[in-house]
Formats: structure tokens, sequence, C-alpha cells
């Protein structure tokens, strides 16, 4: 080619040029603006904002799709009125299929509508709830690598000259930004939860015996407790509410997790301070039963109490609830099922004193469901008489705690634990 010629551009060659390049500038400024932030709710307002931005829109929203009732639900909405906004989040729900964005949804397309009233698959019910109109809509559904993750829709839009593919491709980085910040929230939310469990589990332990062995004159006590979870709703204490006496509480929540540990921590609480002042397993029951009364709903505990004579053997027992304990003499082992009053905390009631006399050599096994519900690998369950014949076969072990929990163990093996564990060993050696 001759220098000083000139090269003829045809004016739709520059405008494709023009195009392709607005863009790729449209694309460069998603990716800056997705690549901004991980919080999620900033992220779609960011985006939203843009998108509302570049297509002049009126509003605009997202739908995600709950895949566990397979609708649609607003999860942002932006229009001129912030009321309308807060109506379609808090009470718009679409089927799968039901107005553009369902259909979109259950299509997996894009669609453009002009005019909506000329569409019949166009659901009016959301402008007549929110006092919106409607009169355009243009729907892209948000597609991750997981499937589905909802819709996108924008309203009323001025602009009418815009390239639906880069809008779609726009909306696939979106997708993917939506499902990098989701798993970024799940993270930070497991974080959240494993150092809040942490603090509960330290709470916990804090309120339970610093040592799980006591001696005092003839009576010597043994305790495990093993929590299911990190965290969990079994209990048990020692006090010497007078000189020579030891009261000796093990109880079962009915919450488990942190719920359990925090109510757990409150009953320990108010049965130390009770259990001094009151010299009556009875007594103190019937106290805890008042003070427990404003539980939250469904909140309860099953419990022994006893208290002990560490001379002479001779002990008091009241019960809320819970499964017999076991006493084992030199030749029999006995299921204790003394009279009992309901849980703590449901309703108001009065709970009774049993009197039992320990001889030398006696032992009391006290325990909490956990023990007998574990399950196999079947969904058997141990059971309250085959729990209560292992420890007559095995009575005369030095650690009957121990021999339970391997006997658990065995029993559940291969499966997840699925309650808390805790056992109380109470022996009386009369050397006088």
């Amino acid at each position: 080619m001759a220098n000083g010629s000139e090269i003829t551009i045809s004016v739709e060659y520059l405008r494709g040029t023009e195009k392709k390049i607005e863009a790729l500038k449209a694309l460069i400024d998603m990716s800056a603006l997705i690549s901004s932030t991980l919080d999620l709710d900033e992220l779609m307002q960011l985006v939203m904002e843009k998108a509302k931005h570049e297509l002049q829109a009126e509003a605009c929203s997202i739908l995600f799709y709950n895949k566990e009732i397979d609708k649609l639900e607003f999860e942002v909405a932006l229009c001129k009125e912030e009321a309308t906004s807060d109506l379609l989040k808090q009470k718009i729900i679409l089927d799968m299929g039901q107005g553009i964005a369902g259909w979109v949804a259950r299509n997996m397309e894009p669609l453009i509508v002009n005019d909506v009233r000329a569409d019949e698959r166009f659901f009016d019910q959301v402008d007549k709830q929110t006092g919106f109109i409607t009169e355009s809509i243009v729907a892209v559904p948000l597609i991750g690598r997981c499937g589905l993750i909802g819709v996108v829709e924008l309203l009323n839009h001025k602009r009418k000259e815009y390239d639906l593919e880069l809008f779609q491709i726009l909306c696939k980085q979106f997708a993917i930004a939506i499902e990098n910040a989701l798993q970024h929230k799940e993270l930070v939310e497991k974080e959240r939860l494993r150092h809040e469990l942490e603090i509960a589990a330290a709470l916990q332990k804090s309120f339970l015996p610093e040592s799980p062995f006591l001696k005092k004159n003839n009576v010597t006590i043994n305790a495990v407790n093993i929590s299911a979870a990190k965290v969990g709703g079994d209990l048990y204490d020692f006090i010497e509410p007078a000189e020579n006496m030891l009261g000796v509480i093990i109880g079962d929540v009915s919450g488990k997790g942190v719920s359990g540990a925090i109510y757990m921590s409150k009953i320990i609480s108010d049965f130390k301070y009770v259990g001094i002042s009151v010299n009556s397993p009875a007594g103190v029951l019937n106290r805890l039963n008042t003070l427990l009364a404003h539980a939250p709903h469904g909140m309860f505990v099953t419990v022994i109490y006893m208290i002990i004579d560490t001379i002479t053997g001779r002990l008091r027992v009241s019960v809320a609830g819970h499964p017999p304990f076991l006493l084992l003499t030199k030749d029999n082992v006995k299921v204790m099922d003394v009279v009992s009053g309901p849980p703590l905390g449901i309703l108001p009631a009065e709970y009774p004193d049993t009197v039992l006399q320990l001889d030398a050599g006696d032992r009391l096994f006290l325990f909490t469901d956990g023990v007998f519900e574990a399950k196999n690998k079947k969904g058997e369950r141990i059971g309250y008489e085959r729990l209560v014949e292992f420890v007559r076969m095995h009575g005369n072990a030095s650690s009957l705690s121990d021999l339970v929990i391997n006997y658990v163990n065995d029993f559940s093996k291969d499966t997840e634990m699925a309650d808390d564990l805790t056992m109380v060993e109470i022996a009386f050696a009369n050397n006088a």
C-alpha cells in the first residue's frame, strides 16, 4: 500500500468496535466490583446498583432459589420506595414457573418482556401487593457451579439498546461471586459457632467439680462425664451441706448443645446456692423446681439428689423424673425405683424424700439415659434391662464406670454418639 493512502472504515464497523470496547469495560468494571467484597449483602447491593444504572432501570431485584421448599424468595429489591423493597423481601414468594421470574428459573433461560400486560406469564399480584407498576422486564437466571441460584430482574428499563449476551456473562460472574460469598459466610459462621462452642465448653467445665474423684470419711465417689458434642446437657456435682455430710446430684437437661450447656450452668449455680442452705434432698428439689418455673419453653431437667452421712451410711434421696439408680450389695444388684416427682421446670410439684441405709461394701451406681439409650448400627438400643444385667455380671469390678464405657463403645461401634453419658459411683466402706 502506498504511503499517504487512506483506509476507509465503515460506521457499522466503528459502532461494533465501540460496542466491544464498552462490553469489555463493563466486564472489567463488574469483575472489579464483585472482587471488592465477600460480604453477600454488600455484594448484591453493589451489583444491583450497577445493573440498574447500566440499563437505566426503574427497579431491580434478586430472587434466591430455596431448594428446600422449591420456591423463589425475594432477597434484594431496589426501588424508589424503600417500603416497597421491604414488602417484597418480607411477603413475596413465587412458585417455580410462576410469573416471569418463575418461568426463567424453571427453564434457566433469559427472558425479555417489553410489555408485561401482553404476556400471560406476568404475575400481577406482586404489583397489586406493592403498588409498583411494572411495564417491562429483563430477567436472567443466576446459574452457579451447583445449579440454579436465583433470578435477576430489571424492571422498566429505559435503555433499549443493550447486549443481552453481555448481560448474561455479567450474571454468570455475579453467580460465581454469590457462591463465593455464600461459602465465605458459611465459613465465618462455622468459625463463630466453633468459637462459641469453645467458650460454652469452658463455661460448662467450670461449673463441674474440679476433680471427678472425692473421698470423705467412709464414702468414696467417682464420676464420669462425656458429652456427645463439644458441650452437653448432663450434669453432676458434689457439695458438703453440713459436717460429715455429702450431697451428690446427677441430672440430664432436655436441651443439647449451647442451649443445654447454658441451662445446665444455671441449674448447677442454683443448686450450689440452694444446696448449702437447705438440708433435705426434697427441700432442694422443691426449691429448684420453683426457680426453674420460668425456664424457656421445652427446657427441663431430670435429677437425682441425695445427701449421705459419710460416717453412718444413712442417706436421703429425692428424684425428679430421672432413671432409677442401682444399689450393689455383696450378693445382689437392686433397681432403686424410689418414689419420684416430675422433671424440674415443668409444673408445680412436691418432691418426697426416701431414706436408705448403706452397709459396709455397698455401692450406688447413678447414670443418665445416655448410657442405656446408646444405639448400634441396626438402630437397636442397649436398653435399661440389658444395662442392669451387665452391671450384675460385673458388680465386683473395682471400676464399674470404665467397664460400662467400654460396653457402650463396643455396642455402638461405628455409630455417632447421640447423647451425653454421665455416671456417678458411690462406695461406702464402714471402717468403724
